[in-house]
């Protein structure tokens, strides 16, 4: 909207049109982002603890998260207007890829959502079945997928690119929905299981975000990708705005989810986020370096598949109790040290992510 806005104010004077490089307006979604988040941030914590939206503990977990039983939750609601208003305000609406990172980020929160507000009405740990969270995920995943199929006009845009490997790219043909879709289940439910400590998932979050960023940047410019060897994607550059917004609100939301957190994010935000960086993973032809980057929630999501596959299997545990970041909580570590620690092996993997770029 601001975007349009300048750009036919620039028509009046040239000033204007400083608007329309996307480094200026990634910096000032993230300002935007950042800003809206604190300023509303309070007053929607307070309507959560008005309307008694709290967080629901369960009865197996660790004994430190009994205290945090009726913490307001769904916080991830405010992650989600956050986003939307900044990449609206800031990105250009003609982009049809900014309309499909919204969409799908919507539908994933909206699923969220109703998982949320069923654990509310029913006054426990159980929201929607697992068949039906999965079929709905599935749904809006494989429309995505289908959406970006259609959209794609060059073969490399539903090609696999290999990170650090040069001059190789597998054409995936329609193979390219089957593989979207489950990189966007898999993350979104990767960062699911993830939430389960003070700030836990929202600072890989938005550091996978802001790398990802990047991405979308080097690969929406000819010139760039061209030069480190990356496939051009038309468009894609737009995603920089949708990053930006998501590092944005990400900080925002960490002022009031540190530890001791006065908001969670739900399944609202998880669900939401894991699809959102999904998206433009997919979009940059990045899905690879994006399980680089995001190795910490696919280390959680395996520390409960070895789990489950273990217990069935021999009827004992590997872990004290999944997600990992609950084993370490076992152990005796407190909190704030499991998610820094997480937070620390984030920024190592994100950094041998961006490191892809130019060692290829």
């Amino acid at each position: 909207m601001l975007y349009a806005l300048f750009m036919q104010l620039g028509q009046v004077y040239h000033g204007f049109y400083v608007f329309q490089y996307l480094t200026l307006r990634g910096v000032l979604a993230i300002l935007t982002a950042l800003v809206l988040s604190l300023v509303i941030g309070p007053f929607f914590i307070a309507r959560l603890r008005y309307y008694k939206i709290g967080q629901m503990v369960r009865n197996d977990g660790p004994e430190s998260h009994f205290s945090k039983q009726g913490t307001p939750t769904m916080g991830g609601a405010l992650i989600l207007l956050v986003v939307i208003i900044t990449t609206l305000l800031w990105s250009d609406l003609r982009n049809p890829l900014v309309w499909v990172a919204i969409i799908t980020t919507l539908a994933f929160g909206g699923i969220g959502f109703i998982d949320d507000w069923r654990k509310l009405r029913r006054q426990n740990t159980k929201g929607l079945s697992a068949r039906a969270k999965y079929g709905l995920q599935s749904l809006f995943a494989l429309a995505a997928a289908g959406v970006l199929y259609g959209l794609a006009s060059k073969a490399v845009e539903t090609s696999l690119i290999i990170p650090f490997v040069p001059h190789v790219l597998i054409p995936l043909g329609f193979g390219f929905i089957i593989f979207s879709y489950f990189v966007i289940v898999g993350t979104s439910n990767a960062v699911n299981l993830t939430d389960g400590l003070d700030g836990l998932a929202i600072v890989p979050t938005v550091m996978v975000a802001a790398a990802l960023g990047i991405f979308t940047y080097v690969s929406g410019n000819a010139v760039f990708a061209h030069y480190l060897d990356l496939p051009w994607v038309p468009g894609s550059g737009q995603m920089l705005i949708f990053c930006g917004a998501l590092v944005g609100a990400g900080l925002g939301f960490l002022w009031f989810n540190t530890y001791p957190a006065e908001v969670f994010m739900g399944d609202t935000g998880a669900l939401a986020l894991g699809a959102a960086l999904a998206i433009v993973a997919i979009i940059a032809r990045q899905e690879l370096v994006l399980v680089i980057m995001g190795g910490v929630f696919v280390m959680e999501t395996l520390s409960v598949m070895i789990q489950v596959t273990s217990f069935k299997l021999t009827g004992k545990r590997v872990f004290r109790m999944a997600p990992i970041h609950h084993h370490f909580e076992k152990k005796g570590w407190p909190e704030p040290r499991v998610a820094v620690r997480f937070w620390i092996i984030t920024i190592i993997l994100v950094l041998i992510g961006l490191s892809s770029l130019k060692i290829r």
